[in-house]
């Protein structure tokens, strides 16, 4: 089997044996480079020689052009030759005019690009780095430089500096310099002496560097295996990371025993922490007299409060009734107007959730696909509307909230942009202090809605305002912290309609019937493209995760296009992010099928990760200073390596990105069931087979499905979804707020 160059080779000598070498040059060009864990292959040019050496290891940001002092040992690979294996590196200047022009010109500095970098190195040869360190007002001297590139290109530079001593200091411990660029943002000037005083900050304060990065590094600096900053930190974190799963808290015991199993110490020690953390404030511990006694439940503070908060104001809502009351009589005659005028049928559940929608102070409106609760929600709004109402309709997502606008006629905002965050104070504009101008807020898929979007939108309310949410509690819960919907219903504290009848349009479609179907635990009628190509959804089989990948590149580039969808229309969805069949590999094929590089146009490349003009791609982290959310769809419309920056266009407006902020963005040809929550896509490709099988369940299968709006082929294998249909035990997320409701 062929060796594969960007591995380290297999063999290396025993290092006490061999003394280190010295090898000094100019990097040519960056052959590979592994971000997560710096690992690089590179080709470096050596005063005196001819050829160029093959370099390998670890290696923090190398750069075209840069000039470094390596040291390690010769090695032979049995395929690639002979190959200085790095040990470790230290940067040194360029020497030579042409290694400072390559190196300027490399894109390290934001500003500078080839011909920039041509023309200074003209200007200032040997001289050049110096001036930019000393004198870089000089600059103005180059032909094309004014004021404002000239201080865009001082402060990059002075920028740069910072963040390879950053590097210099994490390499020195040991760990990747991935994160460099990012720690420099975070703290500035501070950066080395907030990572030497608290390492374990790192952690909380920088989106991508974990516990484990962070603790790698503390132990590095001499933080010893059981020191309380270590244990203390590894408690926050375990606590953290379970709201990655959904809890609001974690029982004491589950913490300790998942802190312990982290941090290497046994659970006493661990428990022994808890009563000082809780004193200070950075934990909550309660406890019930329940019978039988529950473990306490321990919170973070924040969210402690979040669920507090919540349960006061729904249970506030749900015993104060409308203000207002319509008689049984005049609401038969006005559904009886309306139905006559629109041509439609109302079942009986319909006319009582109108009903309840009049008269209560808050709602739940529940149902699976073809109950209509869009028609119900639009009956809502147009009686509403007839009593004067002021009415505001808002979604979790970006695309929800525009399916949600095209389905209503009526405008509807995502639940960040109506409450409007303001950077300056870190918090929503629209609050108990300035409450959102209406008389009726609606809320759809509020599956998606974690605890606490749940109660800054609930802050946001008028006092004597209605509110009314409407999502299906059989879809997946939140991808963040809480049970809203499910708390809600199984509380029995708040007024719930549930719609269930499938109505005779809805059940010609086999996405609804087989959705229904999944729900009660029956396998869906599936035929295959052969079988019946007329039909909404179909089942292509693939024996295996490399088979299916190719099948997904075929429906999306040949079938698919031929039944008259557009790329645009098509969303790829699996249940996992890694192997054959996962999001990732998934989206470098489509990226390739789909988007191919094109000669002279500009990448991002970041290891294995590659981002062209054109590309979807979808924002995986709240970012309120640039006003785009967890989930947000757009598409790369250009990329400036001078810059560094690149730009994305979402719905709402364009947005730029440094290069250090990539990993806020993900290619999105294909992307997770969970991700999808409350979009709709003219045509799905979900992928189901075997090496899914621990995330294979009911709800997942469910969400999936539901998605499509004109067509699901599901790809895979029948057993897989054996499984899915088959398993029903949804995780227990721990949550309180369906007991405070109670009580």
């Amino acid at each position: 089997m062929k060796s594969n160059p960007f591995e380290p080779p297999p063999t290396m000598p025993r290092p006490d044996l061999f003394p280190l070498e010295e090898l000094e040059g100019v990097i040519e060009r960056v052959t590979f480079h592994a971000e997560d864990t710096g690992y690089t292959v590179a080709r470096l040019s050596v005063e005196g020689e001819r050829d160029l050496f093959t370099v390998v290891g670890a290696m923090g940001n190398p750069v075209p052009g840069e000039s470094v002092r390596l040291y390690g040992r010769w090695t032979s690979h049995r395929e690639y030759g002979r190959q200085f294996q790095v040990e470790r590196y230290d940067t040194v200047r360029p020497a030579t005019v042409a290694a400072i022009e390559k190196y300027l010109g490399s894109g390290l500095i934001k500003g500078i690009g080839p011909v920039r970098a041509r023309k200074i190195v003209e200007k200032f040869g040997l001289q050049t780095l110096d001036i930019l360190d000393t004198a870089p007002r000089k600059l103005l001297h180059v032909e094309g430089l004014g004021e404002k590139r000239v201080e865009q290109i001082r402060r990059a530079w002075a920028e740069q500096r910072s963040i390879r001593e950053v590097m210099l200091f994490l390499q020195g411990h040991g760990v990747s310099a991935t994160y460099a660029v990012k720690i420099f943002k975070q703290y500035g000037d501070a950066a080395i002496r907030t990572v030497e005083t608290d390492p374990y900050r790192l952690a909380k304060d920088i989106w991508g560097i974990g516990f484990k990065t962070a603790d790698k590094i503390a132990r590095q600096m001499g933080f010893a295996h059981d020191s309380e900053p270590r244990l203390r930190a590894g408690l926050l974190y375990t606590l953290s990371e379970a709201t990655d799963y959904g809890h609001l808290y974690l029982p004491e015991p589950i913490l300790l025993k998942q802190a312990g199993e982290i941090l290497g110490v046994e659970a006493e020690r661990l428990a022994s922490l808890l009563p000082a953390m809780e004193e200070a404030g950075e934990i909550m511990v309660e406890r019930t007299e329940a019978q039988p006694p529950a473990p306490p439940a321990v919170y973070h503070p924040v969210l402690y409060h979040t669920e507090i908060g919540l349960a006061n104001r729904l249970r506030r809502l749900a015993q104060t009734p409308a203000a207002e009351r319509v008689s049984e009589e005049r609401l038969e005659a006005w559904l009886a107007y309306q139905t006559g005028a629109q041509k439609i049928e109302l079942s009986e559940e319909q006319k009582r959730a109108v009903a309840m929608a009049l008269t209560s102070r808050i709602l739940v409106l529940t149902g699976g696909p073809g109950t209509g609760k869009t028609t119900v929600t639009n009956l809502i709004c147009r009686a509403l509307e007839a009593r004067k109402k002021r009415i505001v309709l808002a979604s979790p997502t970006g695309r929800a909230a525009k399916r949600l606008s095209e389905v209503t006629g009526r405008p509807a905002q995502t639940i960040h942009r109506l409450l409007k965050f303001d950077p300056a104070t870190r918090g929503f504009q629209h609050n108990e202090q300035n409450p959102l101008p209406c008389d009726v807020l609606i809320a759809d898929e509020v599956s998606m809605l974690d605890a606490t979007l749940a109660l800054n939108l609930l802050k946001a309310a008028p006092e004597g305002a209605q509110v009314i949410l409407v999502g299906d509690s059989d879809q997946l819960p939140s991808v963040g912290a809480g049970n809203v919907l499910g708390d809600l219903i199984a509380s029995g504290a708040v007024p719930v309609c549930r719609l269930t009848q499938v109505f005779r349009q809805a059940a010609q479609s086999l996405i609804i019937t087989n959705a229904h179907r999944i729900n009660r635990g029956e396998f869906p009628l599936l035929p295959t493209p052969k079988e019946r190509a007329d039909r909404d959804c179909l089942f292509v089989e693939a024996e295996d995760s490399k088979a299916a990948a190719q099948m997904v590149v075929t429906l999306a580039t040949r079938s698919l296009p031929r039944m008259g969808f557009s790329p645009a229309d098509i969303q790829t969805l699996s249940p996992m992010h890694r192997g054959e069949a996962g999001v990732g590999h998934l989206n470098e094929r489509l990226q390739d099928a789909l988007n191919p590089p094109r000669p002279h146009a500009p990448e991002l490349v970041r290891g294995a990760r590659r981002f062209r003009v054109g590309d979807r791609v979808l924002q995986l982290v709240n970012n309120y200073d640039k006003q785009v959310f967890n989930g947000d769809v757009g598409t790369i419309t250009k990329i400036d390596p001078v810059e560094q920056t690149l730009t994305v266009q979402f719905p709402e407006a364009a947005v730029e990105y440094d290069f250090a902020d990539y990993d806020e963005l993900q290619l999105a040809y294909a992307m997770s069931i969970h991700k999808s929550q409350g979009s709709e896509y003219p045509a799905v490709i979900l992928v189901l087979n075997s090496s899914h099988y621990t995330m294979l369940q009911r709800n997942l299968l469910y969400t999936a499905l539901t998605r499509a709006r004109r067509l699901c082929v599901i790809v895979g294998e029948r057993r897989a979804l054996g499984r899915a249909v088959q398993n029903n035990r949804a995780t227990k997320r721990f949550t309180r707020l369906a007991e405070r409701l109670k009580a």
